[in-house]
């Protein structure tokens, strides 16, 4: 196995270009009493962020590219219409995902009453653009009317003497549908993103806090009529039936009636997502992901599970979770699975997900091979071994199938975005498996998100990384989507077994 040396010189690049990009910007804030920024001092267990270790003191910490200001962590809905002035508070924010407490909306423009508009992150951080990724270049933006900053002088001249208020936390997710109808860029990116900003409200000493958050009471989605935000799989909506039940799904009929009252609305607390401006934080250029600019925010250990367990409870009535064995401690009933041997049900769980009836997939004999070796870890007594065909099952079905899963395995694709419904365990794994000489980091990044370690099979070579290294760049070859993937079934067997049985103190993060 071939583990890469840290990548001290990517997370050095990824830091100055941070500072390099907001080194005006940073030298404003300092000057009026925001936190300092912090960079080498020790990891706490507690929290976690993927660019490199932090020590959190109090809730005023500040990450490269981060600013935030503390805020109440409840959310209280007033009684009467809201008193226009109060100045915007920003309680997280990096680029593209903030979360801002008194937004107001007006004929369909976003204003911010500040009486400091240099101590607020930039309109271009917060929305650089609704809609479509155009190809325009900045300048386009600037005469925008999407956003503007004003004083509390002028809001009531702007916004008139009140506002109706939306109360509770609204998620504003300024996408386009092309990206929301999507399993892995809606979960792994849009939601992911926005709720692991929103969690770093919950920053205590108290790791329990993460599950008093409040729940969003509403996703709004202004640029999507209907059911344009479903997926093909038709996995997007009844997930979020099952994380957030109570929660509602506002549309453009219901942004235009907003914008038709010709009156002000103001959000009690908002949780904003722009993809175009996700894509223009430094960090988008060393991961290319949406998610990239996030994940130097630092937030709880854990901060999905409420999430995940909300979803397993409205299924089954609890939440599975595995032992540090890598054993199930509670197991949903499974689907029928006509390949499980069912020998050792008490044994890990170990999930490949199978893509041989779609287009990007493992050269068929090179799929029976590793078949014929996960089998024979199961003859030793290793795993149990299950290979669903997720297109054939219920939603409820494929969940089962990863709800007490240890490791799950597969050719890079949508099924392996069902990991952050696997329980993150001391052995919990993701093993990938992708044409020699390529790399993407889709599921690399959404691994470390979830506690998972992430292992990436290139025929018959291993890559992982500890936490704070990463890849050097992105390589998306002619075989990346091809049907003739090749993989040593051997390797990966013994990369198992590798994980399941060594000594506790010797499992990698």
């Amino acid at each position: 196995m071939r583990r890469q040396p840290a990548l001290v010189g990517a997370v050095v690049t990824a830091c100055l270009l941070l500072l390099a990009t907001n080194s005006d910007h940073w030298r404003s804030i300092s000057t009026r009493g925001l936190p300092t920024l912090r960079w080498s001092a020790p990891q706490s267990e507690l929290y976690s962020n993927l660019c490199g270790p932090t020590s959190i003191q109090n809730s005023e910490d500040l990450r490269l590219g981060t600013r935030t200001q503390p805020t109440d962590l409840g959310t209280t809905t007033p009684s009467v219409p809201y008193a226009l002035g109060s100045d915007l508070k920003v309680g997280a924010h990096t680029w593209g995902y903030s979360v801002l407490d008194r937004l107001y909306l007006r004929n369909g423009t976003f204003y911010i009453v500040t009486s400091d508009r240099d101590s607020l992150p930039t309109k271009a951080e917060i929305i650089h653009r609704l809609g479509r990724i155009s190809t325009q270049g900045d300048e386009d933006d600037e005469g925008s009317e999407l956003v503007k900053y004003i004083s509390p002088a002028e809001s009531r001249g702007v916004l008139g003497d009140f506002a109706t208020v939306i109360s509770g936390v609204s998620f504003l997710i300024l996408d386009p549908p092309r990206y929301l109808a999507h399993f892995f860029h809606y979960w792994g990116e849009v939601l992911l993103g926005a709720w692991r900003v929103y969690s770093s409200l919950a920053l205590s000493s108290d790791p329990s806090l993460i599950n008093s958050l409040p729940f969003p009471s509403r996703f709004v989605f202004p640029f999507v009529d209907n059911g344009e935000w479903r997926d093909r799989a038709d996995l997007n909506g009844p997930l979020m039936r099952l994380a957030f039940p109570d929660v509602h799904i506002v549309k453009s009929d219901v942004w235009g009636d907003w914008i038709k009252t010709g009156g002000t609305i103001v959000f009690e607390r908002s949780v904003t997502v722009n993809r175009v401006s996700a894509h223009k934080s430094s960090l988008a250029s060393i991961w290319f992901k949406m998610l990239s600019s996030t994940q130097n925010i630092t937030v709880p250990n854990q901060f999905w599970e409420p999430i995940r367990k909300s979803v397993s409870q409205q299924l089954w009535g609890y939440a599975p979770q595995v032992t540090n064995s890598g054993r199930p401690a509670s197991t949903p009933r499974l689907a029928p699975n006509p390949d499980a041997t069912g020998i050792y049900d008490s044994l890990p769980i170990v999930t490949y997900i199978s893509r041989q009836t779609t287009g990007r997939r493992l050269i068929d004999s090179h799929h029976e091979e590793l078949v014929a070796a996960l089998r024979l870890l199961e003859i030793e007594g290793v795993c149990t071994v299950r290979i669903p065909v997720m297109e054939k099952l219920t939603l409820k079905e494929q969940l089962a199938e990863v709800a007490s899963s240890t490791i799950l395995l597969g050719v890079h694709g949508n099924g392996l975005t069902h990991q952050i419904f696997m329980p993150p365990s001391l052995r919990s794994a993701v093993i990938e498996m992708q044409p020699p000489g390529d790399y993407a980091f889709d599921y690399w990044m959404l691994a470390r998100n979830m506690g998972h370690k992430h292992f990436m099979v290139q025929n018959d070579t291993v890559t992982t990384y500890r936490p704070g290294e990463w890849h050097n760049g992105i390589h998306i070859g002619e075989n990346f989507h091809s049907n003739n993937i090749p993989v040593s079934g051997s390797v990966v067997a013994d990369l198992i077994r590798e994980r399941l049985m060594q000594m506790e103190e010797k499992v990698e993060d």
